[in-house]
């Protein structure tokens, strides 16, 4: 079955080299309908969960973290690259293909016990949303769920690197 929101996302071949598929998230985006349908079916998937706290890795997590936050009426915790927040921070780093990254959070973002719901825009290997999971679980908070638009199956990211958490994606594809 077709998700409705598939027809806003944009199959770009060859990008950003050759034999990629890429999924573009920015359809949904710049789609007033693409981008309400999304935020209603990300909200939905919340229905029943408590939630203290969205949190996001930059940057096309901002852009759904903080407009679910907004409707929510909670709190939004921005996690970031190195440099990029001015005040005490821990940081998580994680391998990519080619070398590694590092995530930071605010120290004081989160507070022990605080339900917080993670949210990116695409999982794929699992390894930016799993380092932000730990900074939050770091900080004493816990992660109810972990949203995302889409996912690339063929990673398989759900059932090995995020199989403790509870994964909830709208548009799944599947191949990498």
């Amino acid at each position: 079955m077709t998700h409705e929101l598939e027809k806003y996302i944009k199959s770009i071949p060859d990008f950003p080299i050759k034999g990629i598929l890429f999924r573009d998230v920015t359809g949904i985006l710049d789609s007033v309908k693409g981008f309400q349908l999304a935020l209603d079916e990300l909200q939905n998937s919340l229905a029943g969960v408590n939630v203290d706290k969205i949190a996001a890795p930059e940057s096309r997590g901002f852009i759904f973290g903080a407009a679910l936050a907004d409707r929510l009426k909670v709190p939004f915790v921005p996690i970031r690259k190195p440099g990029k927040l001015p005040r005490e921070t821990i940081s998580e780093s994680y391998a990519l293909e080619y070398g590694e990254a590092t995530l930071h959070i605010h120290s004081d973002s989160v507070a022990k016990g605080e339900k917080v719901v993670l949210i990116d825009d695409l999982l794929a290997t699992g390894g930016t949303a799993l380092s932000a999971a730990k900074l939050i679980e770091r900080l004493g908070g816990e992660v109810s769920k972990i949203l995302f638009p889409i996912e690339l199956e063929g990673f398989d990211a759900r059932n090995s690197v995020l199989e403790k958490y509870d994964v909830i994606s709208l548009v799944r594809y599947p191949g990498k």
